[in-house]
């Protein structure tokens, strides 16, 4: 195989050294590294059709592979082969200011598009917390704390250019921002995981860069009231841009971590987008709301380093967790469910956190009724991992009990196959159908989002 690459690509597009063997071996997951057997480097679409082509032919696994910075295995080559690793396909491909559109190749990271564009007024929405690559996190159908306002990369992916199975490159989309043709074709690739195609191109939305940025935080005796606040923010129609929940352990954390002396309890982070009057406007009608529900403080922040120290909070959490112990890992899981069940599911998490004995906070978007846990582990003690799991099956089976779903936004990869028939009962069939008919010979990211096909009823 290593030699046939070779031949097909060049030498300078293959490798089997030991360090690129292992850096594609895993991602951020607890999940046991695999090694593949070769990884590749496309510069290309050209060589993604070669390689497609060539895995197809011969029965081989092929792996996408961004910055592997997932968190449920989605990058690990469980069943082998290829890994194509997308570091060379790292271009902008067009840029289109007045239509407020860019089209990247899928190596793009968040950080190096919103570079490019925001010297024209203009951003890219979506944060997941890492510098991901556009492909991979329109792969995991990404969104992160602004997802309240501008939703997930469902929302923001206009077109795809995708290489299938076979080797046959489609366009998914278009350029328009609606369309009523067709089937959603975007919908289907995206979140997929590469289990259906591989990503050659992304046309994108951006947004203008807000004239004004106002950052808060206030904080409140329980998780409940913190919760039913969030909710009449929402109610109420205000446009926040970003509104986050941590609890008091977390704040705890943070304290030690950073020097900071928040008081240690749940709090909500509120970020508002707009004009300089608006924005007032809006976080005044917020902590009224805030108050009227039970908090204690408000703390509000226009200047943009005051702003950076006040979100340092939500986004150093693993870092604020790890600091004391540096061998230990952070895991966790993440869950979306309707809105008016958030309270109690968030409650639930952090009890039985505590329940379990282990140190774990619980934090999340809650606008948009999405919350992770966090919880510290030894990745080489198998009953930690194994507990870590437990506490997340806990947490899964509750949130799907409220017609909720397993992942809001990690993705389901490898951690969460064991979780489909359950959210999806019959419609589950139906997936692996589409899986069977787009990937005959199973050599797409083999082993994840979806349990074995082993039917074809199409």
């Amino acid at each position: 195989m290593y030699k046939q690459l070779i031949q097909l690509l060049g030498e300078d597009k293959v490798s089997k050294s030991e360090t690129q063997l292992f850096h594609h071996s895993k991602d951020e997951s607890y999940h046991p590294a695999v090694e593949p057997d070769v990884v590749v480097f496309p510069s290309c679409k050209e060589d993604v059709v070669a390689i497609v082509q060539f895995a197809n032919q011969q029965t081989i696994p092929i792996i996408p592979f961004g910055a592997g910075s997932g968190l449920e295995g989605q990058a690990i080559p469980v069943k082998k082969g290829i890994s194509i690793s997308f570091q060379n396909m790292n271009q902008i491909v067009s840029f289109q200011p007045d239509d407020m559109l860019v089209t990247v190749q899928p190596g793009v990271t968040r950080l190096q598009l919103n570079e490019a564009v925001n010297r024209k007024g203009l951003f890219f929405p979506v944060d997941p917390g890492a510098d991901a690559t556009i492909g991979g996190m329109a792969a995991t159908n990404a969104s992160g704390t602004a997802a309240v306002r501008y939703g997930t990369m469902r929302d923001q992916v206009l077109q795809l250019e995708v290489v299938l199975p076979n080797g046959k490159i489609i366009q998914a989309g278009s350029l328009a921002k609606k369309s009523s043709s067709g089937y959603h074709l975007n919908g289907l690739f995206i979140g997929s995981e590469g289990t259906l195609g591989v990503f050659t191109e992304i046309t994108l939305k951006l947004q203008g860069i807000p004239e004004a940025v106002l950052a808060a935080r206030c904080s409140f005796s329980n998780i409940e009231a913190s919760v039913k606040a969030a909710q009449a923010v929402l109610h109420a129609g205000i446009p926040v841009g970003r509104m986050e929940l941590v609890d008091d352990v977390s704040i705890r954390k943070v304290n030690e971590y950073s020097g900071t002396s928040y008081p240690e309890q749940p709090s909500l982070f509120f970020e508002f987008h707009g004009n300089e009057s608006g924005i007032k406007e809006d976080a005044a009608l917020a902590e009224m709301i805030a108050r009227e529900a039970g908090s204690i403080d408000w703390l509000a922040e226009t200047d943009s380093k005051a702003r950076a120290t006040l979100w340092k909070a939500r986004h150093e959490l693993a870092y604020a967790f790890r600091h004391q112990n540096p061998k230990l890992k952070a895991g966790g899981t993440d869950v979306c469910v309707p809105i008016s069940k958030l309270g109690e599911v968030v409650s639930y998490a952090r009890n039985i956190i505590d329940q379990y004995g282990i140190e774990g906070g619980v934090l999340g978007h809650i606008g948009d009724g999405n919350f992770h846990t966090i919880y510290m582990y030894d990745p080489d003690n198998p009953d930690e991992i194994r507990t870590m799991n437990e506490i997340d099956g806990h947490i899964v089976k509750l949130a799907l009990s409220y017609g909720g779903t397993c992942t809001g936004e990690h993705g389901v990869g490898l951690g969460k196959i064991k979780y489909q028939q359950a959210e999806h009962g019959a419609s589950l069939e139906l997936m692996q159908d589409i899986k069977q008919l787009i990937d005959p010979k199973q050599i797409m990211n083999p082993g994840k989002v979806l349990p074995r096909v082993t039917h074809n009823t199409l």
